[in-house]
C-alpha cells in the first residue's frame, strides 16, 4: 500500500525551508542583535542576557502551543496566526524601546515565532525523508546566517525589526503550498535498499529523552551564540576582525552538512553525535582561559561547524523515532526552552561578576551533559532498524 504524502511536494518543502530560516531569524542573529541592544538601546551586559531569553522563549512556547493543537487545526491558520503576533509584536518594539517594556514584546515576538517556526518544521518533519529534508534546512542556515551578520550591523534597531516584519510577510503569498492537515494513515518510508515499510512504534519515552538531550545541548549554543561578540569585545578584541569571523565561519554550515551526510551514511547517527559533542565541549571551553584572535577564530569556526553537525543528528533521531509530527513540533521548543535557560544562565553569572570564564565553563559542562543524555539514547536506540540505519 502507498499512501500519497501532500508534505512530500516540492512547494511544500521550499516554502518550508524559507519559513524556517525567517523563523529561526532571531537565533541566527542574536550576536548581531544582542550587539545592537546594548550600543543602540543602552542595555546592559545582564538585559541583553534576559531580553535574549525572552525572545527564544517565547520561540519555545509557541512550539509547544503548535504542538499541541497541530493535529485538529488548519496549518495555514497557525501560520496566520503566527504571523500576525510577530509582526504586531516587532512593530510594537519600534514604539517602545524601555528595558521592561522590550522584555515583553521579545516574548511575545517570540511566542508568534514560535508557532511560524513549529509549523514549518513539522511540515519537514513529515516528509518521507525528513533527515533530507532537515539538511537542507540548515545547509541554507548557513547563507541565511552569512546574510544576516553582513547585513544586520549595518541597520538601526528599527531597521531589523522591519526586516523581520517584512520577511514574516512575504509568506503570506504563498500559504497555499503548506498542506493544511497531514494525512491521517500512516506514511511508508524508503528503505535504503529500495523497498518500503512502515516506521514501527518505539518506546513512548525515547522521543521525548530526544528532546531533553536537545535542551540541554542548546543551553550551551544559547549562552556561546548570545555573548560570544560581547566576550570578544570585552577582551578588546578588533571589532573588524570580530565581525569578519561572524560572517565567515557561517559558511563552516555547508562543510558541516555536507560532512554530517558522509558520515551518518557510514556510521548511522549515534556515534558521530556522541564524538561531536565531546569535540563542542572543548572548543567551548577553551575560552574560559581568555580570547584572543587566533582563539576566536578557532572556536567560531569550529563551533559553528559542530553546531550543523548536531543539529543534523539531533533532529533526525528525533525524526526517527517519531511520525506523528508531534515531536517534530516541539523541536523548536526545545531549542527555544534551551535558549531561555543558556543566556539567563550566563546573564546571572555575568551579574555576580564570575565573568566569561564562568560562562564558558558553563558552556562546556552543558555539552557535556547533552552527550551523557544522549549516549542512554544510543544505548537504547543503536540495535533499532530506524537509529542503525543510515536515514540521510
Amino acid at each position: 500500500m502507498t499512501t500519497t504524502n501532500p508534505f512530500d511536494d516540492t512547494r511544500s518543502l521550499l516554502v518550508s525551508l524559507y519559513m524556517t530560516l525567517v523563523g529561526y531569524g532571531v537565533l541566527v542573529g542574536i550576536p548581531v542583535i544582542s550587539s545592537a541592544w546594548v550600543t543602540l538601546l543602552g542595555f546592559s551586559e545582564v538585559e541583553v542576557g534576559r531580553v535574549a531569553g525572552a525572545d527564544l522563549g517565547g520561540l519555545s512556547a509557541g512550539a509547544v502551543f503548535t504542538a499541541v493543537i497541530i493535529a485538529r487545526m488548519n496549518r495555514r491558520l497557525l501560520i496566520v496566526l503566527g504571523i500576525s503576533i510577530a509582526v504586531l509584536a516587532n512593530g510594537l518594539c519600534i514604539l517602545f524601546v524601555d528595558y521592561d517594556q522590550v522584555l515583553w514584546l521579545r516574548l511575545l515576538a517570540g511566542f508568534g515565532s514560535g508557532i511560524y517556526t513549529a509549523t514549518a518544521v513539522a511540515a519537514l518533519g513529515a516528509r518521507s525523508n525528513p533527515a533530507f529534508a532537515y539538511n537542507m534546512m540548515l545547509f541554507a542556515f548557513a547563507f541565511s546566517q552569512a546574510l544576516e551578520m553582513q547585513v544586520l550591523p549595518l541597520l538601526s534597531m528599527n531597521g531589523i525589526y522591519l526586516t523581520f516584519i517584512g520577511c514574516f510577510l512575504v509568506t503570506l503569498g504563498f500559504l497555499n503550498w503548506i498542506p493544511a492537515y497531514a494525512n491521517a494513515a500512516p506514511i511508508e518510508i524508503l528503505q535504503p535498499d529500495g523497498g518500503q515499510d512502515l516506521v514501527k512504534p518505539l518506546a513512548a519515552y525515547l522521543p521525548w529523552l530526544g528532546l531533553t538531550a536537545i535542551f540541554v545541548t542548546y543551553i550551551n549554543i544559547g549562552a556561546y551564540w548570545t555573548y560570544i561578540e560581547l566576550a570578544a569585545l570585552s577582551a578588546e578584541v578588533d571589532p573588524v576582525w570580530i565581525n569578519k569571523v561572524l560572517v565567515w565561519a557561517s559558511f563552516c554550515s555547508i562543510i558541516g552538512c555536507l560532512f554530517a551526510t558522509l558520515l551518518s551514511n557510514r556510521f548511522g547517527l549515534g556515534r558521530p553525535l556522541l564524538v561531536t559533542l565531546v569535540l563542542m565541549a572543548v572548543i567551548v571551553g577553551m575560552l574560559a582561559n581568555g580570547i584572543t584572535d587566533t582563539k576566536l577564530l578557532v572556536s567560531v569556526f569550529t563551533f559553528n561547524l559542530l553546531w550543523i553537525f548536531i543539529d543534523v543528528y539531533q533532529m533526525s533521531t528525533v525524526a526517527s523515532v517519531d511520525t506523528t509530527g508531534k515531536f517534530a513540533a516541539l523541536m523548536p521548543g526545545a531549542q527555544g526552552l534551551g535558549q531561555i535557560v543558556g543566556p539567563n544562565l550566563a546573564a546571572s553569572l555575568l551579574g555576580e561578576d564570575l565573568g566569561y570564564q564562568a560562562v564558558f565553563m558553563m558552556c562546556s559542562g552543558a555539552a557535556l551533559l547533552g552527550m551523557l543524555i544522549y549516549a542512554g539514547l544510543y544505548l537504547r536506540l543503536r540495535s533499532t532498524p530506524q537509529f542503525s540505519t543510515p536515514v540521510t
